[in-house]
């Protein structure tokens, strides 16, 4: 094969440091998650859906066969945060967690995960950002330190 192809999709999770509610704002919200999309396309990483609340986003895009996870998401984040304190003097503090999750998707699971970040309103009714973060954990079987995960 002379051509290089793949379709990598990941679910990724972040959250606002120390889970400040800056995004109550859902205009705003909407708006940033646009704005997020914009930066994945820019990375060749093909946004399907961004979503979230108040105080995290998730994002099911692909993975350009370019560009690496850590580096697609520490673009997300610096970029995104750059645009967000430009909004209103009330972000000027806004940061995001130094961490974040990033889960692989199976190609038959894309309609599964948008229905997931399309609810996460209703969803976080119920449960909070830690309880999900440490369901998808154990889900994907990864290891972790609680100390660790909330900054």
């Amino acid at each position: 094969m002379s051509q290089s192809l793949a379709k990598i999709l990941v679910h990724t999770v972040f959250s606002t440091k120390d889970r400040r509610p800056f995004l109550r704002d859902k205009s705003l919200r909407a708006e940033l998650h646009r704005y997020l999309g914009g930066i994945l396309a820019n990375r060749d990483c093909q946004p399907l859906i961004i979503g979230g609340v108040e105080d995290h986003v998730h994002l099911l895009s692909t993975l350009s066969r370019t560009c690496e996870a850590a580096e697609m998401v520490k673009e997300v984040k610096r970029g995104s945060s750059l645009w967000l304190k430009t909004r209103s003097g009330n972000l000027r503090d806004f940061a995001w967690q130094n961490g974040y999750g990033i889960f692989s998707v199976g190609f038959s699971q894309i309609e599964g995960v948008k229905n997931y970040i399309a609810g996460q309103e209703e969803h976080h009714r119920k449960i909070s950002f830690q309880d999900e973060l440490r369901q998808f954990l154990r889900r994907y079987e990864i290891e972790f330190d609680e100390r660790h995960v909330w900054d």
